[in-house]
Parts: structure tokens; C-alpha cells; sequence
């Protein structure tokens, strides 16, 4: 059977036990920011699962995050944060883990094996949606079988692995490896791994929300103002993108009832929120071409 590099015994991590806390330390950073440096070799990849992501989603339809351990809660935590980001409707997002959420400090390993029910679970599975799947062994068979599925209903697979030639990049139509080297913790794919699968979702997430238009100048410009500290940032962004000043970009967010594109285009042109609203529309949500029309 061929060894996944995943498992591969680090080449510095010989005698582990018998270090200093403070090397170990050292090859733990070390063992990271080469985990980071890892994802470049797939950025091509990387920007065309964005595109099928921004395209499920411009079309109304769903992205499902599928995965086990680890790799299930890097996968959750990058879509449960795309509601209060970009404000991607709950009704277009799904996560899949298998043995479902942890709701507790125990996360049941074996369920990773369990395919039984997968195709229930993905009952609303349509040809426009994407699935992102996420296995550090590219092998999981709960992942893989969700692939497998996704591929025969004709929806597009955003694969996420960090070992080469495997069943779930072989069924991927965007195939991202992320090529890791062996973990210092042999096989603990919670460390490297998920940190190379941390930063590809996050990547995949914030170029869809380019795509789509949620982004003007680095700046969340479609994010869900629902407290204190957003509000504070919703105002601080219409204040820069409208080049106004706070007092102008508050009154402005409260006439567009906290959502910042229609009150970046309210600041900036001195129009109704109707008006602004109708000019969003008319330029797909885009708010740099939107801005221009104001001029």
C-alpha cells in the first residue's frame, strides 16, 4: 500500500522526546510556515474553484463543505463565516461532516469511514452547485464517496488534499494539492495540513467573494453589520469608499438600514436608498462600477 507523505516521520523530528521544549518549539514554526508555503504550488487551482464557487452561488445555487475531523472543522469554520463576511444567504451554504458538528470536546473518529446516509444527506445536491471536499489523505471514504456522488449529479468538485494521486483529487474538477511535508507529529494532520487547508479555504472563499463583487479596495463592502464592532467597521468602510466623513457615512448607514453597498452609494452621490439600490441592481452588485455611474 502506498505510504501517504502525511505520514511520513519528519526529518527533524528523530529523538523528538529527548529535545528541549524550546527546539521543539522551533521545528513546530518551522513545520508551519512551510505548511503555508505549501499552497503556492496551487494557486491556478485554487482560482478556478473560486470561479465555480462564485458561479453556484451568482446562480442562486448551493456550496456544500464536506470533510472529516480536522479537515471537517477547517472546512465549517471558513462557511460559517461567509454569512457574517459577505453575507452569502444561509440558504446557499451546507456542511456535510461526517458524524456531524462536534457539539462537545470529543470528536468521534470512526465516523469517517460511515458513507450510509451520505446520499440522503445530500438530497438537494443540484448540477449547479460546488462541493468543496477536504482530506488531508485524499482518501477519506466519507469525503471521497460525497465526491463521488456530487460528480454523478453533475455538480463541480473543489478538491482538497495534501497527498497526490488519491481518489478525491483523481474525482476533483478543480484538484488542489497542497503538498505538505510530513507532519513533526507524525500523521497529526490537525498541524501542517490543516493549516495549508485553512489558508486554500480562506483563499477559495475571499476570490469568490471578488468574483462576486462583495470586495471594493480590500474592504468587506457586503458584510452583515449585526454588532457593535461591525457597525463600527460597516461606517469606517462607507467613510473611505464614499470619501466622506464619519457623521456623512453613519447617516448614510442608517438610511440603507446598515447595509454598506446602497450606503456607500447613498454617501457618495447624495441619492436615495430606492436609487441606490436600483443602480446596485443595474450593475450586478458591483460597487466600483456602481461609483463610476454616480461620476
Amino acid at each position: 500500500m502506498k505510504r501517504h507523505v502525511t505520514e511520513g516521520l519528519h526529518r527533524d523530528a528523530v529523538g523528538l522526546d529527548q529535545k528541549l521544549p524550546a527546539e521543539v518549539a522551533a521545528l513546530l514554526v518551522e513545520g508551519q510556515i512551510a505548511a503555508a508555503v505549501a499552497v503556492r504550488a496551487a494557486l491556478p487551482q485554487i482560482v478556478s474553484g473560486a470561479t465555480a464557487m462564485a458561479a453556484s452561488i451568482g446562480a442562486g445555487a448551493r456550496l456544500h463543505y464536506i470533510a472529516a475531523g480536522s479537515s471537517g472543522l477547517m472546512a465549517a469554520a471558513d462557511a460559517q463565516e461567509l454569512g457574517g463576511t459577505f453575507s452569502i444567504p444561509s440558504e446557499q451554504l451546507r456542511i456535510h461532516m461526517a458524524g456531524g458538528l462536534p457539539t462537545g470536546v470529543e470528536m468521534p473518529g470512526g465516523t469517517e469511514d460511515d458513507t450510509e446516509g451520505l446520499a440522503l444527506a445530500l438530497a438537494d445536491l443540484g448540477p449547479c452547485d460546488t462541493v468543496i471536499a477536504v482530506s488531508a489523505s485524499g482518501t477519506t471514504p466519507y469525503t471521497v464517496a460525497a465526491a463521488e456522488i456530487a460528480r454523478a449529479r453533475g455538480a463541480a468538485v473543489v478538491g482538497i488534499a495534501n497527498n497526490g494521486d488519491t481518489p478525491l483529487l483523481n474525482l476533483a474538477h478543480h484538484a488542489i494539492l497542497l503538498p505538505t511535508p510530513p507532519e513533526v507529529l507524525s500523521g497529526s494532520t490537525r498541524m501542517g495540513a490543516g493549516t495549508a487547508q485553512k489558508i486554500a479555504l480562506n483563499m477559495l472563499s475571499t476570490l469568490m467573494a471578488l468574483e462576486l463583487g462583495h470586495v471594493y479596495d480590500g474592504m468587506m463592502v457586503n458584510l452583515r453589520a449585526d454588532n457593535i464592532k461591525l457597525r463600527a467597521r460597516a461606517a469606517g468602510i462607507v467613510a473611505q469608499a464614499a470619501h466622506v466623513d464619519p457623521q456623512v457615512a453613519e447617516a448614510a448607514l442608517d438610511a440603507a438600514q446598515g447595509a454598506v453597498k446602497p450606503a456607500t452609494l447613498i454617501a457618495a452621490g447624495g441619492i436615495s436608498p430606492a436609487e441606490a439600490q436600483d443602480l446596485l441592481e443595474q450593475t450586478n452588485g458591483n460597487l466600483r462600477v456602481a461609483l463610476a455611474r454616480l461620476r
